[in-house]
């Protein structure tokens, strides 16, 4: 299974310049509005994996300040879009961090002053790998956020990605994930929106209920955002409405950058504490398969009062390595690797038993003593039946 878009394509016509910013309903849904008062995102990066992000758009030329190709099919700096959905990519960056064509005209992104970076790859037979790399890439060209609008279908993903997530993890770097589209087949949650520390956006219609088409559930799901009446730029600089996890994603993702402009001291596990503590509960109490911890509130995200964490709340990638892909170095089964005691070394059952010292020092040794000890014995008392015979004969 390879990766594909988390989105259906993009749905309606051109909509009408002087309307798209009225159109974009969760700048003040989600608080985003309050939270510029604070900060607008400035000195945060957010890598966008997916199809290329369009030169010559208003709203976006400015905002790109790098890119590359994966897919072998687009442009050296991302900028050429890729594939059948190829506006995708543009569509997400705009909702990521779109600088609008005025104060109050244009797609404006939930963090408009972040920078982005456009990373190019297919949807189809060997993306995998392109994945992977193009989360290293990220890393190393100073992304701060990664946003994949994209999903395998599967719960599990190929070990070439332990790698680059870990990577990613490592430096610091917030992944976040769509959670797929029902409308679009997916119906349950897929990788990378599995994947332990990723944070995990689910859909939401415009009265703020869980999507029923244009999201998807699973128990990874962080905090939802709107997927449905989104308005996004085209390649060609024109305006769609289109629906999916895919721009709920990039939502959050500008919101992340947000929080980490605003609080540049916290780690990636405690921005990602704050997106799900400030959260507004919906659904069931507490977390849920449809809303995670709840709608994301960027304000609350921004500037609430939140204690900090030590772990990321949403999973340790390492840990989940450690107990299904290499189960030998966290567990001890019978016929696998033996524990040894303190201050030995462990005996491998399969390999010759006398390379290991401990195996030495607990069975030869001690028999060696025993026979040495014995064979003095044995002199000493044949030596006295000797004595006691020469003595008898001499009588």
């Amino acid at each position: 299974m390879t990766p594909s878009a988390a989105v259906a394509a993009p749905q309606s016509s051109e909509i009408a310049t002087d309307a798209v910013r009225d159109a974009q309903y969760w700048l003040d849904d989600l608080g985003i509005r309050t939270a510029w008062q604070s900060t607008r995102g400035a000195g945060q990066t957010i890598a966008i994996i997916d199809t290329g992000i369009a030169r010559g758009t208003a709203e976006l030329d400015a905002a790109v300040v790098g890119g590359t190709d994966f897919s072998s099919a687009g442009s050296s700096d991302g900028r050429t879009p890729v594939g059948e959905s190829s506006g995708h990519g543009t569509m997400v960056a705009s909702l990521a961090a779109g600088r609008g064509t005025g104060a109050t005209s244009g797609v404006i992104g939930a963090a408009p002053e972040a920078d982005l970076l456009a990373i190019s790859i297919s949807f189809g037979a060997g993306s995998d790998d392109q994945v992977a790399d193009a989360v290293i890439w990220a890393v190393d060209h100073g992304a701060t956020v990664i946003n994949m609008s994209l999903t395998r279908n599967t719960l599990d993903w190929p070990e070439t990605w332990d790698d680059a997530f870990l990577y990613a993890a490592d430096h610091d770097v917030v992944i976040v994930a769509a959670a797929g589209n029902r409308g679009s087949g997916t119906e349950r949650v897929g990788a990378p929106a599995t994947i332990p520390g990723v944070l995990t956006v689910a859909g939401l219609t415009r009265a703020g209920l869980a999507s029923v088409d244009a999201s998807s559930q699973g128990i990874t799901i962080g905090v939802a955002a709107p997927s449905e009446s989104l308005v996004g730029v085209t390649p060609s600089g024109g305006y769609v409405s289109w629906q999916g996890t895919s721009g709920a994603t990039p939502i959050v993702a500008g919101i992340v950058a947000l929080v980490r402009a605003a609080h540049p001291d916290l780690d990636a596990a405690n921005v990602i504490e704050r997106v799900l503590a400030t959260a507004r509960d919906e659904g069931p109490a507490g977390p849920d398969v449809s809303y995670g911890h709840g709608v994301v509130d960027a304000a609350a995200a921004v500037s609430g009062d939140v204690a900090l964490v030590e772990t990321n709340p949403l999973g340790d990638l390492r840990e989940w390595i450690g107990l299904h892909r290499h189960v030998e170095t966290a567990t001890v089964f019978p016929g696998d690797r033996a524990a040894a005691p303190p201050g030995e070394t462990a005996v491998d059952e399969a390999a010759p038993v006398w390379v290991s010292p401990g195996w030495w020092q607990l069975t030869v040794l001690p028999w060696l003593v025993i026979g040495i000890l014995a064979y003095i014995a044995g002199g000493f008392a044949w030596g006295f039946v000797l004595h006691f015979r020469r003595a008898r004969a001499s009588d």
